[in-house]
């Protein structure tokens, strides 16, 4: 026994390092490809980064062009996107979470189905507003119609990410709230969501900044890539930074495709500070 035992436990010693060279190898990889990628972009494209090509108007001539139209763009869509998505997000999972004590099939089935929509391919949400934003409700390609359509595309992931934060809530809270007078209501609201918060902050963030890097639903729903002005209201036309960057990138002209990666370093810079300030959300609603 005692050496057959040795022999297993020397076996699975071997295994664990096989598999755990096997992920250390792998993950190298991954890294090496990523840094090749980023080496490449950042040589192109930090020449071309400067205030003024950040300020300026888009241009047909990469030389003079700039990129203000598709960053105020891509910040006016993701303005109104957080505005619809995070109040109904959060809603429905504090109702699914914290209201449905007694699940029933209806519930069941909608929570069935957020987890299904969450891995749906985002092209089929921009074909959905199409048909529903742009022609039923006869918005067009406006702003707001890109803006609810990018809504029900990180929709799902803001709930679950809210019901996973609200499920690490102690239930002692809940009960000793409700223990001292408290109605449901009132321990959600003052003990259970400000706990909640920082998780609650990270998602819809990163959920932002998914949508924030999206091309092919506002391809669909109306990002234009002629347009070269920044929109006035919510029923203007509009260009977003990642379709800028998709068709400099399809131009055969060297300078497009150095101004392609210029706007891929400014959008990372942008994904990078909204990543910071989910991080400082998180750490000072966790800090309180």
């Amino acid at each position: 026994m005692n050496i057959g035992s040795t022999a297993n436990s020397a076996r699975r010693r071997r295994l664990d390092i096989g598999f755990r060279i096997l992920c250390y190898g792998a993950a190298g990889i991954g890294v090496f490809i990523l840094a090749l990628l980023l080496i490449r972009i950042f040589a192109d494209g930090l020449p071309r980064v400067n205030w003024k090509f950040i300020v300026s108007d888009l241009s047909s001539r990469p030389k003079r062009t700039g990129i203000w139209p598709a960053i105020s763009g891509s910040l006016s869509v993701m303005f109104l996107t957080a505005l619809i998505a995070c109040p109904v997000g959060v809603a429905a999972a504090v109702y699914l979470e914290e209201f449905n004590s007694h699940k029933t099939r209806f519930t069941n089935f909608i929570q069935l189905n957020i987890a299904n929509l969450a891995g749906v391919p985002s092209i089929v949400y921009g074909l959905l507003g199409l048909a529903l934003f742009v022609r039923a409700c006869n918005l067009g390609y406006s702003v707001i119609a890109g803006a609810l359509t990018m809504s029900l595309l990180i929709l799902p992931m803001i709930i679950i990410v809210t019901q996973e934060a609200l499920r690490a809530v102690p239930n002692v809270l809940r009960e000793a709230s409700m223990g001292l007078g408290s109605t449901q209501w009132q321990a959600i609201r003052y003990q259970v969501l400000p706990n909640a918060l920082p998780g609650i902050f990270t998602g819809v963030i990163l959920a932002v900044g998914r949508a924030l890097g999206e091309t092919a639903p506002l391809i669909v729903v109306g990002a234009v890539a002629g347009v070269v002005g920044s929109p006035k209201n919510m029923m203007d036309q509009y260009t977003v930074l990642p379709m800028r960057i998709f068709t400099w990138s399809t131009d055969a002209r060297a300078e497009a495709h150095q101004v392609a990666a210029a706007g891929i370093v400014v959008l990372m810079v942008v994904l990078l500070a909204l990543n910071s300030v989910a991080i400082f959300l998180r750490n000072r609603a966790a800090n309180r």
